[in-house]
């Protein structure tokens, strides 16, 4: 992939620019395999998940900067001026393709950029998601609820500019914090959430949720998943972390039950609407026993345990709870999705009687050193 951003020295991101994706994947695969050798030495790897090497992107989050009618969505400059990057070419087309009608409607609103050094301003991010159908969802990021009244007033004008906005809301931030978000959500559209369809299922998100930056690529982690699932002949199976439910929803199947459990309540909302939308459309999954909790998954499992256990935990891993309760469980299989070798090793020695048989590499983030790795763990 050549980037001009890289070449000129606006965006330095992508660390592996310039590196040919197959010496990209292979450095990534020699690294899981040589951080996994020890604490898994007969483990068999598959073949990696590939993916396109530019356009993959289904979410952008788009710092906001320059001046009141003239605004840059992209990054911040070391000395916090705003970077425009509309021509990044890691984001999918269709996504891509919002950046300039957004910019004009921020420009025409006036809605006046946050200035981070300054620390004054209004408008801190706009985060677009893209779906397979080539529907959006759009959230402006403010600092503050003084332009919620214009935004609702543009509301018309922007689905007219943008027929793809399916959701749009106002994140109200107004701390001056290193982080992307406020707690406060405004929906200003009809529609909460955004249908995700992965093949047969549909996963709905909501302005908060979790879900793969890589569409592509989270369609191979859940059929993987669900491939160990079938193997495993699992008749009860328990997704932790689970979020809107991806993996729950592609292991469902008749005669199986399956639970997902997650500490947001809003992605519990949106796996159970998920659910419904199953039956309503008379998939077959929809008989199944699938259920969502609202729960701790560090702390809430309890015995007895189910026939396999989907973790997918942020990248501080599971830890010692969890990991400690798997390793004294009856579950004969664990399926470990991880963003983090470093965790998931640690993670792996917590559970000695259980033994890595199978891992594969997902290649999330091409152009970076990032990389998402799954194993299957069987009892000893």
């Amino acid at each position: 992939m050549q980037c001009d951003y890289f070449d000129a020295g606006r965006c330095r991101s992508c660390t592996l620019m310039g590196t040919p994706y197959a010496e990209q994947l292979a450095a990534k695969q020699q690294r899981a395999s040589d951080a996994l050798a020890r604490v898994a030495p007969d483990l068999a790897w598959l073949d990696p998940a590939r993916s396109p090497a530019s356009g993959y992107r289904n979410k952008a989050k788009l710092v906001v900067g320059g001046r009141a009618g003239h605004p840059t969505l992209g990054i911040l400059d070391s000395r916090g001026r705003g970077v425009d990057l509309r021509r990044c070419g890691l984001y999918e087309p269709g996504l891509a393709a919002t950046f300039d009608p957004l910019h004009r409607l921020v420009s025409d609103l006036g809605l006046e950029p946050y200035d981070v050094p300054a620390r004054r301003g209004e408008l801190k991010h706009l985060i677009v998601t893209h779906s397979p159908a080539g529907e959006h969802l759009v959230r402006f990021v403010l600092r503050s609820e003084r332009h919620l009244p214009a935004l609702r007033a543009a509301l018309p004008a922007m689905l007219t500019a943008l027929p793809s906005a399916r959701v749009v809301t106002a994140n109200l931030h107004p701390e001056h914090k290193a982080v992307l978000e406020g707690e406060t959500e405004v929906v200003l559209t009809e529609q909460a959430l955004l249908p995700m369809r992965l093949g047969d299922r549909t996963l709905l998100l909501g302005p908060k949720s979790f879900f793969q930056t890589n569409t592509r690529i989270a369609g191979a982690l859940y059929e993987q998943a669900t491939r160990w699932v079938e193997h495993a002949a699992a008749r009860t199976v328990w997704d932790l972390y689970c979020g809107v439910g991806g993996f729950a929803l592609h292991a469902a199947a008749p005669g199986r039950t399956v639970l997902g459990v997650e500490s947001s309540a809003e992605a519990v909302g949106a796996a159970r609407e998920a659910v419904t939308l199953l039956a309503q459309e008379g998939h077959p999954a929809s008989a199944a026993g699938l259920t969502f909790e609202v729960g701790d998954a560090t702390t809430t499992a309890s015995s007895p345990a189910p026939d396999l256990v989907v973790v997918n935990p942020p990248r501080r891993g599971i830890g010692a709870h969890l990991a400690g309760w798997l390793e004294r469980s009856g579950a004969r299989t664990v399926v470990y999705s991880s963003c983090n070798v470093d965790s998931l090793v640690r993670d792996l020695e917590a559970m000695p009687s259980l033994r890595a048989v199978e891992g594969r590499l997902f290649d999330m983030f091409p152009q970076t050193t990032h990389t998402e790795l799954m194993v299957r763990l069987e009892r000893r």
